[in-house]
């Protein structure tokens, strides 16, 4: 590793980094419930993130996605 600092770009994507590795740890204590809403967590991350880039296609997916699960689980 370099012996420079870490700019505010880089300390940031850091802590990022270690702030899923420790939810994901907690979260996978809870059991199958938690590991779903981190799924779910990081679904909403990633068709926002699209979203921002001008792509609505994941939030597309994602909407489909749901809607086949509560078809298949609803009443």
């Amino acid at each position: 590793m370099s012996d420079r600092p870490m700019t505010k770009a880089e300390r940031r994507t850091y802590n990022q980094r270690q702030h899923a590795i420790t939810r994901q740890q907690a979260q996978q204590d809870r059991g199958p419930r938690g590991v779903a809403e981190l799924w779910w967590d990081q679904a909403r991350k990633i068709a926002g993130d699209r979203a921002g880039q001008g792509d609505e296609a994941a939030w597309n997916d994602l909407a489909v996605t749901l809607k086949n699960y509560c078809d298949r689980y609803g009443q």
